[in-house]
């Protein structure tokens, strides 16, 4: 039976000592054994003789959630003045899985009625068979830094506020779509004003009308930080309106990231400031595996897709 060497003393785990041994042999095991004992018994002596790593590295190196560290990275840019923020989003189409749980969660926080979805997943089918696989593509707003749908309003109800966000003045809007039709990604949707009950037969089976609702279809959204109710028998903004994702700007105004971002099971979304080179969102779009839609288009846009 081998015998255990001075320099391989007993740990206070014998576990490790044995994993050790197995992994690394006896001699192996003995000097690393002698660097735990030593941090054990004198931590800070054997960190202040560690080589230090950026702080970058180590950040990335934490196992916190990132949904810690963008909730940080979103405190530290909202100290800054709007224009010195760049929000960009991230995300992941090797983490996605299309759960389709981004979608839902956007429709639940904008109330968005029938037929007006910000950021659907689009799926696509890879490869020849038998060698055949699924991707899937979140689409919200591109914000671009260059948007082709701002110079078609005729009314100037589109246009790229002070963080670079491209909002759409619901009260002036006259929904003309001229802004669907430029949009080069087709990420902005009109409004019809449709509800979920309409065509719906009611407890006495008479089939209920457009103006028809429910109570939850009744209450108002925030939207850019403003209340909007879609009151019965009216037709008031944003119904007849074009529509589009904001990066739930008026969750950032209190504080909290886009409810995409917090509801991604899988950490696919990313969100912050790019202009913050400690941020998340900063050091990912420097990864060579990023790209950004029909960037030759020359539209620039802020979400980045990690391939």
């Amino acid at each position: 039976m081998e015998q255990i060497t001075h320099e391989e003393k007993p740990s206070a785990d014998p576990g490790r000592r044995n994993f050790l041994r197995a992994l690394m042999g006896a001699a192996g095991a003995a000097a690393a054994l002698q660097v735990l004992d030593k941090l054990e018994a004198a931590p800070e002596q054997v960190a202040g003789s560690l080589v230090r790593v950026p702080q970058a590295v180590a950040d990335a190196d934490d196992q916190a959630d990132v949904l810690i560290r963008m909730q940080a990275d979103l405190a530290r840019a909202l100290k800054k003045q709007p224009s010195e923020r760049r929000w960009v989003m991230v995300i992941d189409l090797r983490k996605c899985v299309g759960c389709h749980a981004c979608t839902i969660a956007c429709v639940a926080e904008n109330k968005l009625p029938p037929g007006v979805v910000y950021r659907p997943v689009l799926e696509e089918e890879i490869g020849t068979y038998p060698n055949v696989t699924r991707r899937f593509v979140p689409r919200p707003c591109m914000q671009c830094e260059r948007p082709p749908c701002v110079p078609v309003c005729p009314v100037n109800a589109t246009y790229t506020n002070e963080e670079g966000i491209v909002e759409v003045n619901y009260n002036q809007c006259i929904g003309c779509r001229a802004c669907l039709t430029a949009c080069p990604y087709g990420a902005r949707t009109s409004d019809f004003g449709y509800t979920y009950a309409e065509g719906m037969p009611n407890a006495d089976g008479l089939i209920l009308g457009r103006d028809s609702a429910e109570a939850y279809e009744r209450a108002a959204s925030y939207e850019y930080s403003q209340p909007w109710p879609r009151p019965p028998g009216k037709r008031q903004s944003p119904m007849g309106n074009a529509r589009k994702c904001h990066f739930c700007q008026h969750r950032l105004k209190q504080g909290m990231l886009p409810e995409c971002v917090t509801t991604c099971i899988g950490r696919a979304t990313l969100f912050g400031d790019a202009n913050d080179p400690d941020s998340v969102v900063a050091q990912l779009i420097k990864l060579p595996n990023v790209m950004r839609l029909k960037e030759e288009l020359g539209t620039q846009p802020r979400v980045y897709y990690i391939v």
